[in-house]
């Protein structure tokens, strides 16, 4: 499942909602392809989501100083780096 899912939903669904004037008994094609839309646009969305969601760790450390003040340190790495820019 990717892109290419959402967008094949979403272009089928379009198509259904928009260009389709024939009629099947008992099944509305425009509300089809509406849901067909609507689905498309989801994947899209979720597949968006999870390739944004960074793949890594986070190590968080406090100090206490003598007088009573803290500081915390949070270190992040990364398991997937970006890849090099293509110029």
């Amino acid at each position: 499942m990717g892109y290419g899912l959402g967008v094949f939903l979403l272009a089928v669904g379009l198509i259904f909602a928009l260009a389709v004037q024939d009629s099947i008994d008992a099944v509305n094609l425009t509300l089809v392809g509406w849901i067909l839309a609507g689905c498309g646009a989801l994947v899209i969305v979720l597949v968006a989501l999870q390739a944004n969601r960074t793949r890594g760790s986070a190590t968080v450390a406090t100090t206490t100083h003598a007088d009573g003040t803290q500081t915390t340190t949070e270190k992040r790495t990364q398991t997937d780096p970006p890849p090099p820019p293509t110029a």
